[in-house]
């Protein structure tokens, strides 16, 4: 059966792969486009930190000199590229969650049957998911501009490559977790003891110097994360600077999560085939 899937692939012009590719994407931009709840729903956790916890720790999470800010900011300041990287990573459990319907009785169930390859279906909906999510956090970032956060206006432009990248790691890991998820109420339990542990265990609301200073062991915990260097890729490039640190291990880890994935969708050795074999 897999011999004879892939005889068709080959034969499909690149024409056919760039229709999938923008139909796939077209339809996330109308889901998004109907589900309005969805996007302000997508602002309510920052603009709470931002708007009331911020507010509260102003004084008690003072921030000193630290790259990428060469003077004191404010909490506020300081909390915003973290914010942002929240909606990334929010966006993309949200969309690995409809991949879990999808998959078993939406769109996605015919397209996994398809000729294409499952990689480029599974990079389509991944691209699909983070232009939804660089466009909610560019919003976010706006909306800051109301709390005095004022990057340079540059940085503005120079955070997109790094929203971009942090989007798709993040996105790869959702999809990886999607392939593990065998029903949607499963989804709960992976909110509350991956996603808010690796949000928490990071640089996105207090500086790591803090946390070395409280905890040696959450300080190794927090640099071994990969959406801490998430966080700091969004924070300097919107400071017009670049971590190559930070670029390297969220490129690293957005290659590993998406091969896993991609893995975890084939039907003869990922989640997918024990998922058909237990059932």
């Amino acid at each position: 059966m897999s011999v004879s899937l892939a005889i068709p692939a080959r034969r499909l012009g690149a024409a056919a792969w760039l229709r999938c590719l923008i139909g796939i994407i077209w339809r996330e931009a109308l889901r998004f486009v109907h589900q309005r709840g969805r996007f302000f729903s997508a602002l309510v956790r920052p603009l709470v930190w931002l708007g009331i916890f911020a507010a509260g720790f102003r004084f008690v999470l003072g921030v000193s000199i630290v790259p990428p800010y060469e003077t004191y900011v404010l909490y506020e300041e300081y909390v915003v590229p973290g914010l942002a990287a929240m909606v990334l990573l929010f966006q993309g459990m949200q969309s690995s969650l409809s991949m879990v319907y999808d998959r078993e009785m939406g769109s996605m169930r015919v397209l996994l049957t398809s000729p294409l390859p499952r990689w480029w279906l599974l990079m389509g909906k991944l691209s699909a998911g983070v232009l939804v999510g660089v466009l909610q956090a560019y919003v976010f970032l706006a909306i800051a501009w109301f709390w005095e956060v004022r990057p340079p206006p540059l940085g503005y432009l120079a955070v997109l490559p790094a929203l971009a990248l942090a989007g798709m790691m993040l996105g790869a890991f959702g999809l990886l977790l999607s392939a593990r998820i065998r029903q949607l109420e499963n989804f709960a339990g992976v909110m509350n003891f991956v996603i808010f542990p690796m949000f928490f265990a990071s640089s996105a609301l207090y500086p790591l110097w803090r946390v070395k200073e409280a905890s040696l062991w959450l300080w190794y915990v927090c640099l071994a994360n990969p959406f801490t260097h998430a966080v700091e890729l969004i924070r300097f490039a919107l400071y017009q600077r670049f971590d190559p640190l930070s670029a390297a291990v969220v490129g690293g880890a957005f290659l590993a999560f998406a091969a896993l994935a991609v893995l975890g969708y084939d039907p003869a050795r990922g989640g997918l085939a024990r998922r058909a074999g237990g059932g």
